[in-house]
């Protein structure tokens, strides 16, 4: 059995990989080192693997028209689990021009390895990693996998839904075994740059504000990156093309989240509020049920453990 990973550099591909190695699984890792943030700090997270001689990284865009690549990445006669964790990440920065990259990287790029992988033969499963941004602005929560109707408020979540359908496509239409995991707001050692938990943990650090978009009462589900992996590993069984919600049961409001976070760092924040911003969501909150009761998944990590965890991490890489 070959493991092929796209995105295996970033933060949840990393994790991810690291995991397989560790239970002596062949991984295949592929990352083109987009520079959405400092590829330095993606090679860093797989500088331990890639002294693993069962951990083969290519430098390869998934986007591109040559695809002859994947054939010398993984065997012609050996069965295959893909994990497609490669995208164009982040809501803000899909508006305007930047959208092309967006749906080269999130809708090209999958239909690409979609096509190779059906051609190829002896995929055992296809498991995309989707997002909590193809829902949109949500009243009903939690968000139910067939009651909640996808109505995404960004165009990273347009695209990251786009990218869902091709995959249920390829399943109903060619036979190709898939599933997709939606996350909700991962967070843990190794998040970007640019995402929320690292930039307060940041500012708290510099005794700089945290800049707070809207009045701090808007929700999220925060879901540990371990558990994230633990989910993605489980799931490799469900193979009828089917989507499901994967959540960390951290479901707070930001104040309430920053609080935890300022326990953990063990300082006090200072606070600067800001208009919400486009494409913002008020609330997000999964329902697990399917996810839960089709492989045994269930969160493990609370937020203030999993928060402690990304800041030793944090303060290790800088010393």
């Amino acid at each position: 059995m070959k493991y092929l990973v796209t995105g295996a550099a970033g933060f949840i591909g990393s994790h991810l990989a690291r995991q397989l190695l560790s239970e002596g699984k062949d991984v295949a890792a592929v990352d083109c080192f987009r520079d959405y943030y400092e590829p330095e700090l993606k090679r860093a997270n797989i500088a331990d693997l890639l002294k693993n001689s069962s951990f083969k990284l290519f430098e390869e865009d998934l986007s591109g028209k040559d695809r002859s690549w994947l054939d010398r990445a993984v065997d012609s006669s050996e069965e295959i689990i893909i994990y497609h964790l490669a995208a164009q990440a982040g809501v803000r920065k899909s508006w305007g021009e930047e959208f092309l990259q967006y749906t080269t990287d999130n809708i090209i790029a999958t239909q690409n390895l979609l096509e190779w992988s059906m051609k190829r033969g002896n995929i055992k499963n296809f498991i995309y990693a989707s997002s909590s941004s193809v829902y949109g602005r949500v009243t009903d929560l939690p968000m139910v996998e067939d009651r909640t109707i996808p109505m995404p408020d960004s165009p990273y979540g347009v695209t990251k839904l786009a990218a869902e359908n091709l995959v249920r496509l390829y399943t109903r239409n060619h036979g190709l075994p898939s599933v997709s995991l939606r996350f909700f707001t991962v967070y843990g050692p190794g998040q970007r740059p640019d995402m929320a938990f690292s930039i307060f943990i940041k500012a708290i650090r510099e005794e700089r504000p945290l800049r707070i978009f809207g009045d701090g009462s808007q929700t999220r589900d925060f879901t540990y990156v371990g558990d994230v992996v633990r989910g993605l590993r489980l799931s490799e069984e469900c193979t009828d093309g089917r989507v499901m919600n994967l959540g960390g049961g951290n479901t707070l409001p930001l104040l309430e989240a920053i609080g935890v976070l300022e326990e953990a760092v063990g300082k006090k924040a200072e606070l600067d509020f800001l208009p919400v911003q486009p494409g913002d969501v008020r609330d997000t909150f999964a329902s697990t049920e399917l996810l839960s009761k089709t492989t045994g998944w269930k969160p493990s990590t609370p937020l203030l453990e999993g928060l402690r965890c990304q800041i030793f991490e944090t303060e290790n890489r800088q010393n």
